[in-house]
C-alpha cells in the first residue's frame, strides 16, 4: 500500500473512513481481504460501509436481475451487481473506486473481455446507476455520492428509498434530482435503456 500521510476529511459522507487507514490506491483495495465490510475507495480515501440488510439487499437484487433479463434480450451491454466495483482514477477522480447496488454499461462501453481490465475494476463510467439507501443514508450524504457517479460520465442514476418508498431519478449534468418517483409511478429506461421500465410499486413489494 501507499505511504500513510495526513488524509483529507471524510470525501465520502455516505461511508465511514477506515480509521488509521493510509492512502491507497484502486490497486491497493483490489488485494483487500474479505472482513464483512463493504469497501470504497474515494480520492485515496479507504471507506467502508456494513453489508446491507435484506430490505436494500432485496430491493436491488429484484431490480437488477430484472434488468439484466432485459438487457440481455435486446443485447445491450452488461449488469453488474453489488459486488462490481467501478474505477474513476481516468475519469477525473484519482485513486477513486466505487460499488453500486447495480449499474448498467452499454456494450461499447464494456471493456473487452480479452483485456486486463475486464477482471478488474471496470475503467469506465456505468450508463445507468441504481443505489438502494440504507437506513443511516440520509438524502445529503447520498447525494454526494450521486454527484461523484454524475461527474464521472454516468448518465442516469436511480437512487432508491425504501423509507419513504420514493426513487429519485437524476440524469447527467443535474445540481439536483430531476423528479422522485412515488408508488403507482414508473421507472423508465429512457434513452439508456430504451424500452426498459419498472412499476415502482413493485420495488417495495
Amino acid at each position: 500500500m501507499s505511504t500513510a500521510h495526513a488524509l483529507p476529511p471524510n470525501p465520502a459522507p455516505w461511508a465511514e473512513v477506515v480509521p488509521n487507514a493510509p492512502r491507497m490506491t484502486v490497486a491497493d483495495l483490489a488485494i483487500l481481504p474479505d472482513d464483512g465490510w463493504q469497501y470504497e475507495l474515494v480520492e485515496g480515501v479507504l471507506v467502508r460501509m456494513p453489508l446491507s440488510g435484506g430490505e436494500a439487499s432485496m430491493i436491488a437484487y429484484r431490480l437488477g436481475a430484472r434488468l439484466g433479463v432485459y438487457v440481455e434480450d435486446h443485447n445491450l451491454g452488461a449488469v453488474t451487481g453489488a459486488d462490481g466495483g467501478y474505477d474513476f482514477s481516468s475519469l477525473g477522480q484519482p485513486d477513486t473506486e466505487l460499488a453500486p447496488d447495480a449499474a448498467f454499461v452499454r456494450t461499447e462501453n464494456v471493456p473487452d473481455p480479452a483485456s486486463p481490465e475486464y477482471e478488474k475494476a471496470w475503467p469506465v463510467a456505468p450508463d445507468l446507476v441504481i443505489e438502494v439507501a440504507s437506513p443511516h443514508q440520509w438524502r445529503p450524504q447520498m447525494e454526494a455520492k450521486v454527484a461523484r457517479y454524475l461527474a464521472a460520465g454516468v448518465r442516469l442514476v436511480w437512487l432508491i428509498w425504501p423509507r419513504w418508498r420514493q426513487v429519485d431519478v437524476w440524469h447527467s449534468g443535474d445540481a439536483e434530482p430531476s423528479l422522485t418517483l412515488l408508488e403507482g409511478e414508473i421507472l423508465n429506461g429512457e434513452d439508456v435503456v430504451p424500452g426498459f421500465t419498472y412499476p415502482v410499486d413493485r420495488l417495495f413489494a
